[in-house]
């Protein structure tokens, strides 16, 4: 996946490109090259993909002919996924089919536009011919697709940064400005040529200003937001999406259970969106925490004497929780691609245009919110007070790692009401318990693994010293608890 970072301008048919050789930080400038580009754009009868800001085409001619899929611009970029061109030019790919599903919602794709351009390409050149920028000068002629085809022609330049850097990009835009470009009114060809076939964005509910529910409606929709946009990532099992979706799961979860004075009746949506998003978060789960302990014991391993490690344990403990991952990965994809996950992702949308507001949401955030921060440390309070009344065992572990979530839940509520100082405290506590989860979970898969070696005839040495290991830094975090516990309380 590549990151695309380009500057899109509208021109009149008479525009002529400025002279770009004398552009701060380039030392050359490429003969022009020329090229025809036939592009032919797919989506949902309903446009579901332009709608989001996603384009899926297929592309020949040019230097870059294939399957393109550009992910909605972030930061700046927009996110491109290249394809080899397939035989057939009607049928999308499996993977790039996949690959938008949280847009699509299994709706089927098929051709909607056609673009055929004439491209003229120069290139901004440093000291070793690498180029830092392409300028492309389009003629366009788009063509939308259906039984009574519209047509569409017009001429645009773009400035795409490749191995420059982002000021170089702004210099050469500020000369494209002054030579009589605009700034493009569409985000992109597809948005041009399909005008207002495209649907406008569903109205938003939007609460008072400087209201409680502003600020929860605000958290929620983000984490909505960020939810759906991990998607295509996860799929590719691209490194730490897992994670990011996870966490978005339980941020969203845990402001629905905190909020539920302010955005109430969230447990009739999709039967009950708090339980759809636990069971997004195990399935996502799965995967992350195979992923985590794989990469803890490959460092406690990398750390031991080499005599204590034998050869089937590092097998076990790397390889063969490898393979467990991998089909966790898959158990994912198959969850991401039914239709319990596509009304969860309905849900969401739905909850995010028109969240039900309770008469709480309308105060003001600086007076509602910090009684529900509050409400909720005093949540983990009462755990640890519970918890330090047993006696020390597995029922005293299990109310601990009850205080870790409660903390966890309190750290998520005080960072969407935008109080830093009680989110910090929060995570301290969760930080310091997580190190003793941790070891505890570790020391679980040990047992497991070293069963399976014994079972095989292997030694379980190596088993051993670890468990030894995850002990003492389970032991750790737990004797250092009550001091972080004074200070923090």
């Amino acid at each position: 996946m590549a990151l695309e970072i380009e500057d899109k301008f509208d021109v009149p048919e008479g525009f002529a490109l400025p002279d770009l050789g004398g552009v701060p930080g380039c030392e050359g400038v490429s003969e022009p090259l020329s090229h025809r580009l036939t592009a032919v754009y797919f989506d949902t009868p309903d446009l579901r993909l332009a709608a989001r800001g996603v384009t899926l085409r297929r592309r020949r001619g040019g230097d870059d002919e294939g399957w393109h899929l550009k992910l909605p611009k972030a930061k700046g970029a927009r996110q491109e996924i290249t394809r080899p061109l397939t035989r057939s030019a009607k049928v999308v790919p499996a993977e790039l089919a996949s690959l938008v599903l949280a847009y699509t919602r299994g709706a089927p794709l098929a051709p909607v536009a056609q673009l055929e351009t004439r491209r003229g390409v120069t290139r901004l050149l440093g000291p070793s011919g690498a180029v830092l920028v392409e300028i492309a000068d389009d003629r366009v002629k788009g063509t939308v697709l259906g039984d009574e085809p519209v047509v569409r022609r017009w001429r645009e330049v773009e400035a795409e940064l490749k191995e420059g850097e982002r000021d170089l990009l702004k210099k050469v835009a500020k000369r494209l400005r002054k030579a009589g470009a605009a700034p493009a009114d569409s985000a992109s060809k597809l948005a041009r040529v399909l005008g207002d076939r495209i649907a406008a964005p569903p109205p938003r509910t939007r609460p008072e200003p400087g209201s409680a529910g502003e600020v929860v409606v605000a958290y929620l929709r983000a984490h909505a937001d960020a939810l759906i946009a991990q998607d295509p990532h996860v799929r590719l099992g691209e490194e730490d999406a897992v994670h990011k979706a996870r966490v978005a799961c339980r941020r969203l979860r845990s402001a629905l259970k905190a909020f539920k004075r302010i955005v109430a009746g969230t447990e009739h949506i999709q039967g009950d969106l708090q339980e759809e998003l636990k069971w997004l978060g195990e399935v996502l789960g799965e995967a992350r925490d195979l992923e985590v302990i794989r990469a803890r014991f490959a460092t406690r391993l990398d750390g031991l004497d080499p005599r204590f490690v034998t050869a089937d344990a590092r097998r076990r403990l790397g390889d063969d929780l490898l393979a467990r991952e991998h089909d966790a990965y898959e158990r994912i994809r198959r969850a991401l691609s039914e239709d319990r996950y596509f009304a969860l992702l309905d849900a969401l949308d739905a909850l995010a245009a028109d969240p039900p507001l309770t008469a709480t949401a309308a105060k003001n955030a600086d007076k509602a919110l910090p009684k529900i921060v509050d409400r909720n440390w005093r949540r983990v309070t009462d755990a640890y007070e519970a918890a330090r009344r047993m006696e020390e065992g597995e029922e005293r572990e299990t109310a601990m790692h009850d205080v870790r979530k409660a903390a966890k839940r309190a750290r998520y509520t005080a960072e969407a009401a935008g109080m830093s100082g009680a989110a910090e405290r929060a995570k301290q506590v969760q930080e310091v318990l997580g190190r003793h989860q941790d070891g505890v979970v570790a020391q679980g898969v040990l047992l497991e693994e070293a069963g399976r070696a014994r079972q095989a005839g292997e030694d379980t040495f190596t088993y051993g010293v670890l468990a030894g290991i995850e002990s003492a830094e389970a032991a750790r975090a737990q004797e250092e608890f009550p001091a972080v516990w004074s200070r923090l309380a």
